[in-house]
């Protein structure tokens, strides 16, 4: 008799009969094996002895139903075919006192019933290798999965966990096996814990792993680490029973932390290295703003020095031509009566020199404020006479007809340089005069705002400045286009302001080409 191999052991799923029935013949194939032999030849004895019974075709029915606890369908099919050729032989054994059409019936109704049983115990038993298949299928993935899974009822209290799941508490499956889940919950967590599986039986539903919250486990040893837990649940016998499948992302979390102290290290390396390149092109910005003022400068320097030029062979040249021709014409004129003649040239050559003197006072002014050797001495003065002394003075030296008119109502106490404000003051009269006619009154106003500041205004009805050439009147060696033909180095306005920043004061301009200019300086009561 050939070696029988038992079936396998049904899994927990197995119905409670059949799973103790079939424990109840696992270990004992052979014994079936022989017990459906006997019944089969039995049978066949009992059908040869007493042809007339087909009772007897029962047994060979019973044992192919006994056929169903031995694993192989080998069995159950050479029972099977037995069955059918004894009974196929015994409706041809001879009979004296029976109805011989009757028998051949029961007998094929009893031929009929055996392939009917031989058929349904292959179903049987290919049925059951199919639910054993699954079985194994299930029992390998619950105990292999590498995440742990844990089955609770609907109290809380553990059914059943893989092997994963308790080697990630540390503990032994027996262990856990109907303990509360609480007991794998931090205790600083159970109160909500409670909250939140109350809600979830009465609310039942399917949630994904994270589900945006942070989640703890606790291990044997009283050890926390984070978990991700997805959930899932079905109902069986009216009860709920819910599947946790538990991850440990202790790693995940510590890979987390690492990329984000490295993030945060490149966060600030690059906040450094934005610093530094910040800076970089700030250095790079004001070495461009410093070239710009450079070449500004250097542009400026060369429009200075041309019209530097350009005046300077002018204004020297026309005091010096007149200079040598009046010493010539001097030395012509050796009568007594030739004595109006010589006045004439020596006042000529006199203006002349007076003119160059002008030249070289304004260069030397220039000079001197360029160098920072003029400094504001403040003392305290009245306003009033010192307008009256600048006006006494320049009317001297207007020109014929020209009547400086000076208006000061109160006498205003300030606190400032006089030498550098009477400076000032006749060189905005002088200017005046210069570029009016004869004839054409001059205005010298001083005024004390409620402030505390004063100005000081000089008007003229004299050749006015164009619109274009006001932006450039303060800047040193530059002429109107208006006033090419009067003698000047275009020095005076320039100087002016740079007085005026030594005194805190300003100074604006009104003024239309061909009605006149109205210049006002504003100063401070007191310096600093």
């Amino acid at each position: 008799m050939s070696k029988v191999n038992p079936a396998p052991d049904a899994a927990q799923g197995t119905p409670g009969p059949v799973r103790v029935f079939y424990r109840m013949f696992k270990e004992r194939a052979q014994h079936i094996l022989l017990s459906c032999t006997v019944v089969t030849l039995g049978s066949a004895l009992l059908q040869y002895l007493y042809p007339s019974y087909t009772l007897f075709d029962g047994g060979l029915i019973v044992a192919i139903l006994l056929t169903v606890f031995l694993k192989s369908d080998h069995y159950t099919r050479v029972f099977g075919w037995t069955g059918v050729a004894l009974v196929i032989l015994a409706s041809f054994y001879s009979t004296e006192n029976a109805d011989r059409k009757q028998l051949i019936f029961q007998h094929l109704f009893s031929l009929i019933i055996i392939i009917l049983t031989t058929v349904f115990i292959l179903y049987v038993k290919k049925l059951y290798r199919s639910i054993e298949a699954d079985q194994h299928q299930f029992r390998a993935l619950f105990e292999h999965a590498t995440e742990g899974i844990i089955l609770t009822d609907d109290r809380g209290v553990i059914v059943l966990l893989n092997p994963a799941g308790a080697a990630m508490f540390g503990y032994a499956s027996k262990e856990l096996t109907g303990a509360n889940i609480d007991k794998l919950v931090p205790d600083r967590f159970h109160p909500a814990h409670a909250g939140h599986r109350d809600r979830y039986y009465q609310q039942p539903g399917n949630r994904a792993m994270g589900h945006g919250r942070d989640l703890f486990a606790r291990a044997k040893d009283g050890t926390e680490f984070p978990v991700e837990v997805s959930l899932s649940h079905y109902r069986q016998y009216g009860r709920m029973f819910v599947i946790a499948f538990i991850v440990d992302i202790s790693q995940r979390k510590q890979s987390e932390r690492e990329l984000l102290q490295l993030n945060t290290g490149l966060e600030v390396k690059v906040e450094q290295r934005t610093a530094i390149l910040r800076e970089a092109l700030q250095e790079l910005e004001r070495s461009q703003e410093e070239l710009n003022a450079a070449l500004s400068k250097e542009k400026e320097l060369g429009e200075i020095k041309s019209r530097f030029v350009s005046m300077a062979s002018h204004e020297f040249r026309t005091p010096l031509s007149t200079i040598l021709s009046s010493a010539n014409l001097l030395a012509r004129y050796t009568q007594t009566e030739d004595q109006d003649k010589r006045d004439k040239h020596i006042k000529r050559t006199r203006d002349a020199v007076k003119h160059l003197n002008n030249l070289l006072d304004d260069f030397l002014s220039l000079g001197r404020l360029e160098e920072g050797k003029v400094r504001a001495e403040p003392a305290w003065m009245s306003l009033a006479p010192l307008l009256e002394e600048v006006t006494e003075e320049m009317q001297a030296l207007a020109k014929p007809g020209q009547v400086i008119h000076c208006n000061c109502p109160d006498d205003q106490l300030l606190y400032s340089d006089k030498r550098l404000l009477k400076n000032i003051l006749v060189n905005l009269l002088n200017n005046a005069s210069k570029f009016s006619p004869e004839g054409a009154p001059i205005h010298l106003e001083g005024r004390r705002h409620p402030d505390r500041h004063i100005t000081v205004t000089v008007r003229d009805n004299g050749i006015g400045i164009s619109t274009e050439d006001k932006q450039h009147l303060f800047t040193s060696f530059f002429r109107g286009g208006n006033a090419l033909n009067i003698e000047g180095t275009g020095l005076g306005l320039h100087i002016v302001r740079r007085y005026l920043d030594l005194l805190d004061g300003d100074i604006w301009l009104d003024s239309k080409e061909g009605e006149g200019t109205s210049v006002t300086i504003e100063l401070p009561e007191r310096i600093g």
